[in-house]
């Protein structure tokens, strides 16, 4: 197969509406990280785009939690998120934003292009709609019962709590979230996608061209909505965040009101307006990128974002006269601890959370960036859900970064200034022998194996080999032991051990070098201190120089050793899980005493706006309500809210139970005056008979108030 021109490589685009976690790190932005640089390494033409997703009810929806508005939202969000990735060494070309002038402008177009072209349909359908806020729903402004597992605050796209994906129409009794009101069905129009017009295309494309290329859950997943039927996806959404929906009306442009792109056919059309963007910047031409057919165009995504990019993206595309992309390497989920990663729920390893704590300068820096790059990419999930422990991060630090990797290149160093002056040796070819020839030949060997395992996005499988040719110059160092071998007797220089320790050192040292060429698209960071070490520049990490055992000259000074990955104590493991546990129990607290808070401010919600039904004046005139004083006062035992009060009503004194006791305690309100329900019928409350009723008034915050005059008024006196 004929090697592309030129690469577009692309990441998933985040939201712009929290922080993220090392699930999605692993997912789409590590993998595409290490297929750039060894792309970048192989001097091919590849630019890598991303950037924040703006759009969409999460912004708005986070707004609303946070108590602002959607753009401080994603202003606060953006530049963290970008400042994460580069943290850990994920170098994008550009990060764009969804939100800027230039990406509504290309998204505008596209969609532009497709409406005239007639590749789109208009449908009128019937809506969820809030009279209150005069306001269409989007799904995930509309809470409910779910239908699977009955819990009650279910959002109409999706049951946090037992992850089935669902319809608004689904739920029991929805709700909209702005309001707190049920709403209605009401008519709206909008633009959809036939996709089920280009069910042929995708089964010669995807089922039948790339059905060996393409990983097996790519396939299968396009394959099962195919079979499935596919059903037309609207493309616009009522709703005031977002890209709007362009029109022309004789010649002129305008915008529809109150409706915008929606976000799944905006937010991919970002990877075009950020490549518009990268050129602008560099001068360069965008559109080979997306209309030669020799581009290769890559999508890094996790297992969530199939359907978008290996299905309704390409049609898009097909339709816009676009390149298809040739990959579409998608990843498994990633659990953490034996459960699914969930930010809502606190089981989760925010990025940002992980740089604060490891990667301080006193905690390793740009090494402990590399052991996370490296643990993710060697439990990443290819082909089935993988599992991050921080066991197990830890072990495979020790075990294999510290213990394999950076021991190698330790003895290396510190073998070469000890046996030979600080210097590389010389390497005599007239006493190789057959260890240092097997040593070469796996030097060569491994690039060419790593290099085929990269250009099939192989990642976890090509990183154990460059770790496995680090063991192999461990094993090869321990059989030579050239620091048994005596250099001199009696004062006499023994040219034959030292030839042997010059070549077995000169090899090492060699070794070292293809391993920072090697390892330099999974850790960066190390590839450049290893460099550092070997005083060498960065052009020395292109791949065409990897399997080469010249590439130090003999001669040339190093620097002294560095320890290219320090300690871990079990101490510091132990905390993060502490760590974890105790975020979860919080964030668990803090989501029940949110449900519960809702779910009062709805029942109140609901009962101011249910008034009773309207009654005559003499059945009100029945009711005989006077003015009583508080005498005396006590708790009833066992019962939270109840007070056991003696109240003179003037002609006499009544014992009432009231469930005021979370409001106010007995000797606060010793003399209060109430007003009193007196001829209502007795009625026995924990066992104690309560003649009588007190009236209160309750406000916004659940307050229990007292209903009586500022002045004092004579106990008994009625009320009218």
């Amino acid at each position: 197969m004929n090697q592309p021109k030129r690469y577009l490589v692309t990441s998933a685009l985040p939201y712009a509406n929290g922080l993220k976690h090392i699930g999605h790190l692993a997912g789409a932005y590590i993998p595409a990280d290490i297929y750039v640089r060894y792309l970048k390494a192989q001097q091919r033409d590849v630019v890598f785009v991303c950037g924040s997703d703006e759009h969409g009810t999460a912004i708005p929806i986070q707004a609303m939690k946070e108590g602002t508005t959607a753009q401080a939202i994603i202003d606060k969000y953006h530049p963290i998120i970008e400042q994460n990735f580069k943290d850990l060494g994920i170098e994008f070309d550009i990060y764009h934003r969804t939100s800027s002038p230039l990406h509504h402008e290309t998204a505008q177009e596209f969609f532009t292009n497709l409406n005239n072209a007639g590749a789109l349909e208009i449908k009128e359908t019937e809506q969820y709609f809030d009279e209150a806020t005069n306001t269409f729903l989007a799904d995930r402004f509309i809470k409910g019962t779910c239908p699977n597992c009955n819990y009650d605050s279910a959002f109409g796209d999706q049951c946090e709590k037992c992850g089935k994906s669902l319809s608004p129409e689904e739920l029991f009794n929805p709700v909209s979230t702005l309001s707190g009101n049920s709403p209605i069905k009401k008519a709206t129009k909008h633009w959809y996608l036939p996709l089920n017009k280009h069910e042929d295309f995708l089964k010669e494309w995807v089922l039948t061209e790339h059905k060996n290329d393409w990983r097996a859950n790519v396939v299968g997943q396009v394959k099962s909505w195919v079979d499935g039927g596919l059903q037309p996806r609207a493309v616009t959404r009522d709703l005031d965040w977002g890209v709007k929906v362009p029109l022309t009306v004789d010649g002129q442009q305008s915008t529809v009101d109150g409706k915008v792109l929606y976000v799944w056919f905006d937010a991919p059309i970002g990877y075009i307006s950020a490549t518009k963007q990268w050129a602008l910047n560099n001068n360069k031409d965008w559109k080979p990128y997306w209309y030669d057919k020799d581009t290769s165009l890559v999508h890094f995504i996790g297992k969530d974002n199939i359907v978008f990019h290996a299905i309704i993206f390409p049609v898009m595309l097909k339709l816009n006269g676009n390149i298809l992309p040739s990959n579409v390497p998608s990843n498994e989920f990633m659990n953490l601890e034996g459960d699914k990663m969930s930010t809502s729920r606190g089981w989760s390893i925010e990025m940002d959370d992980y740089i604060n704590h490891w990667i301080k300068p006193e905690n390793g820096g740009g090494q402990m960036a590399d052991a996370l790059r490296y643990y993710l990419t060697a439990i990443a999930p290819e082909t089935k859900d993988s599992e991050f422990t921080w066991k197990g991060f830890h072990q495979s630090y020790k075990s294999e970064l510290s213990d394999i990797l950076g021991n190698f290149v330790n003895r290396s160093f510190v073998l070469m200034h000890k046996l030979c002056a600080g210097k590389v040796p010389f390497f005599h070819n007239d006493i190789i022998d057959d260890d240092d020839k097997q040593l070469i030949q796996e030097i060569h060997q491994t690039k060419i194996t790593v290099e085929n395992l990269l250009e099939e996005f192989k990642f976890r499988e090509a990183l154990f080999n460059v770790i496995d040719l680090a063991r192999k110059g461990n094993q090869y160092l321990q059989k030579k032991e050239p620091w048994k071998k005596p250099l001199t007797v009696d004062g006499q220089q023994l040219t034959e051990n030292q030839k042997l320790v010059d070549n077995c050192i000169h090899l090492s040292l060699q070794l070292t070098a293809n391993l920072a060429i090697l390892i330099n698209p999974f850790l960066p960071f190390t590839a450049k201190k290893m460099l550092g070490m070997m005083k060498v520049v960065d052009k020395m990490l292109e791949w065409q120089n990897a399997g080469s055992v010249t590439l130090l000259k003999a001669g040339y000074s190093l620097r002294a050793p560095e320890i290219l990955f320090r300690k871990i104590e079990e101490e510091e493991i132990s905390k993060q899980v502490e760590k974890l546990k105790k975020k979860s129990t919080v964030n668990s607290q803090q989501s029940t005493e949110k449900q519960n808070k809702t779910k009062l401010e709805n029942e109140k919600q609901e009962s101011r706006n249910n008034i009773k039904s309207t009654i005559e004046f003499d059945d009100f005139a029945k009711i005989d309500l006077r003015i009583g004083t508080i005498i005396q006062a006590e708790k009833v035992e066992k019962a939270d809210k109840l007070l056991k009060l003696e109240v003179d009503l003037g002609f006499e004194t009544r014992t009432i139970v009231s469930g005021i006791a979370m409001h106010y305690k007995p000797e606060e309100i010793i003399g209060k005056q109430v007003t009193v329900v007196c001829n209502l019928a007795p009625r026995k409350m924990r066992g104690i008979e309560s003649n009588g009723m007190i009236l209160m008034a309750e406000d916004k915050s659940g307050k229990l108030h007292f209903i009586n005059s500022s002045e004092m008024i004579d106990s008994g006196s009625g009320v009218s």
